[in-house]
């Protein structure tokens, strides 16, 4: 008889205003991803829905009180690693406010920006995502 294995699932939200798209940066001390820049991004809690911990996870990180626009997609950069639920998202409440033990800092980057500090990105899947709303506004 095999074994169950439980994974984790990762929900996270694009927020994209006034042509500059907001991330924040990962205060993970001892950790490959601290001082990372990353989306508003966390893992579903037992009991909520993928869209709630997007939502919920965009509250704790940023203090956006936010509406899902649409599902951008599942990124997962190999099996050992949680799959990424990515949702694009538009601000309708709150001010940026951030909690220090888990975030660094929080703010608003132009694309190119972005492009300029894909070293300091957590994962690809930030310049992937963003090429696909990018691409879908130029269309």
């Amino acid at each position: 008889m095999k074994k169950l294995v439980t994974t984790n699932i990762v929900a996270g939200v694009v927020i994209k205003q006034d042509n500059k798209y907001l991330l924040v940066q990962e205060n993970r001390p001892g950790t490959k991803v601290h001082e990372s820049w990353n989306f508003p991004a966390g893992k579903v809690d037992e009991g909520e829905t993928i869209e709630e911990a997007a939502v919920r996870e965009a509250k704790e990180e940023s203090g956006y009180e936010v509406e899902l626009i649409r599902k951008i997609d599942i990124f997962q950069a190999h099996t050992q690693t949680p799959p990424k639920h990515v949702y694009e998202a538009r601000i309708i409440g709150g001010e940026l406010v951030w909690p220090k033990d888990e975030i660094l800092n929080a703010g608003w980057f132009t694309l190119e920006e972005i492009k300029n500090m894909k070293d300091q990105l957590r994962s690809e899947y930030i310049m992937e995502t963003i090429n696909i709303i990018e691409n879908k506004e130029s269309k």
